[in-house]
């Protein structure tokens, strides 16, 4: 039988001392951000159910405009370092969330995507401190491929276009003009889209005054969404705007806002450990062999795919639970967490001291990541219709967080880096049958960072039933606030 009670731990000075240096951090932290808007004009924006964000130069008028589209799962946040260096640069820029993406209600449909760009496009000519007879375009992944469709149809109105991971679109040696394409070397496919675009486009070309200029960067050491906060790719998107309209304002400005959002979470971290001695719940632990435990995660990275195939024949797990995509990891995870719960054969007491706990350090979990994340890469308050998505994956995905604490190894390195390759290794195998959920593929880069994330926290908390619950109200936040609305 399992026992359970709270520690009788005072605060200790050099657990003070914690609280004292948690504080130091997360205040520089915020010092960080809101120094990066010093100087500019920040709007937010909302025009036919568009939600929109402008960012403009105090001191500055009749500026070039630029156009940022973020790609699929993203949003107008995560253009957010485009946006700070441009603008720092001379620029005014819109960013938007498409249809179905952060804080658009609207599902996602045909024509959505040109319905949208027409709203931001007014919207930017409207700004006081636009010049709207200089657009210009930048785009990322889907929205590259929209950016370039918008260009080709209206190559008077928009001066430069730059795609970032592009896509596609049906470009000419004369359409769009300046194209600018950048990939990230740990792209592949994208590169070869990239070297596709730039021949058909007539190849590299420097007669940018003509309009017809060509270029193609290769970003070192980057992936599809790293890519995004990467100083080559900004600083080769302002050149190019510079050399089509002229430098506009001279800037040594490097986007560092997500080495705060690094050190905010570090010092909420730190003080989480300062003071869980002081909320601590103490429990009998269970015996788990190590067959029931690397034999329960072998088993369910894998014979979730075959309940997924075997379901994909009588629904469409792309919009499953309302969400593309994210429906369908929620039921991975609720397959993969009942399986290693059977394999383990035990489950821990649950009582209100637990769950309150748990909910406890999800809130500090979510301060130390979302209350910042708003205003460096993701939207990151849901809005009502993902909240219902957020709660669906929670409980979905919380047996298989309930299971990985139960099974946890004391050597909890090795097991975070066995999970992570687990995970990873068991959605790879859902590729492999079900291509059409091609976009998980975003999550495998996240699933080391998390993972580290929660064994951090795991080990302060050292409960279970805690740990489990606030992992997957953190995790389901993630897939919420990410995926599109189906």
């Amino acid at each position: 039988m399992e026992k359970s009670s709270i520690e009788d731990c005072p605060l200790k000075p050099y657990r003070i001392g914690l609280l004292i240096l948690a504080g130091l951090l997360i205040a520089l932290s915020w010092w960080g951000i809101f120094s990066a808007r010093s100087g500019l004009i920040v709007r937010s924006l909302n025009q036919e159910g568009v939600p929109l964000l402008y960012l403009a130069p105090k001191s500055l008028r009749a500026v070039p405009g630029v156009l940022v589209a973020h790609g699929y799962s993203g949003s107008k946040q995560l253009m957010l370092s485009y946006g700070h260096v441009l603008a720092r640069s001379g620029y005014a820029v819109m960013l938007w969330d498409w249809d179905g993406h952060g804080a658009n209600p609207s599902r996602l449909q045909d024509g959505s995507l040109r319905r949208n760009f027409g709203t931001a496009w007014n919207a930017i000519a409207q700004q006081p401190e636009v010049d709207a007879t200089r657009l210009a375009v930048l785009g990322h992944s889907m929205g590259s491929g929209a950016v370039m469709d918008a260009a080709i149809l209206h190559p008077g109105d928009f001066s430069a276009t730059i795609a970032v991971s592009p896509t596609g679109a049906k470009v000419t040696p004369d359409r769009p003009r300046n194209l600018q394409i950048q990939a990230g070397s740990w792209e592949g496919g994208f590169i070869r889209n990239a070297e596709r675009i730039l021949q058909q486009a007539g190849g590299s070309n420097s007669d940018v005054a003509n309009g017809r200029g060509r270029e193609f960067i290769l970003v070192p050491n980057v992936e599809h969404i790293t890519i995004l906060f990467n100083s080559v790719s900004h600083n080769a998107a302002r050149q190019w705007l510079d050399r089509t309209f002229g430098a506009q304002q001279q800037s040594q400005y490097v986007d560092r806002r997500m080495l705060w959002q690094a050190v905010h979470l570090i010092g909420w971290l730190i003080g989480l450990a300062a003071i869980m001695p002081s909320l601590q719940i103490v429990t009998t632990p269970i015996s788990i062999s190590p067959l029931q435990r690397w034999g329960g995660l072998l088993l369910s990275s894998t014979v979730p795919t075959a309940g997924l195939v075997l379901l994909d024949r009588v629904t469409d797990l792309q919009t499953l639970g309302g969400v593309q995509v994210g429906g369908a990891i929620a039921l991975w995870f609720l397959l993969a967490g009942l399986i290693w719960l059977i394999v383990l054969r035990q489950i821990p007491q649950f009582n209100l001291k637990k769950l309150m706990l748990g909910i406890g350090v999800f809130t500090v979990l979510w301060i130390a990541v979302g209350a910042m994340a708003q205003l460096v890469w993701l939207q990151s308050v849901l809005i009502p219709v993902r909240l219902e998505v957020w709660g669906m994956i929670a409980i979905a995905s919380l047996p298989w967080f309930l299971a990985t604490e139960i099974a946890q190894s004391k050597q909890r390195a090795v097991w975070g880096i066995a999970q992570s390759v687990a995970l990873i290794g068991g959605f790879i195998l859902v590729l492999q049958f079900l291509p059409q959920l091609g976009f998980m593929f975003l999550l495998l880069p996240l699933f080391p960072v998390l993972l580290t994330v929660l064994s951090i926290v795991a080990a302060q908390v050292r409960e279970q039933w805690s740990v489990a619950i606030a992992s997957a109200l953190f995790f389901a936040w993630l897939l919420a606030a990410g995926f599109p609305l189906a």
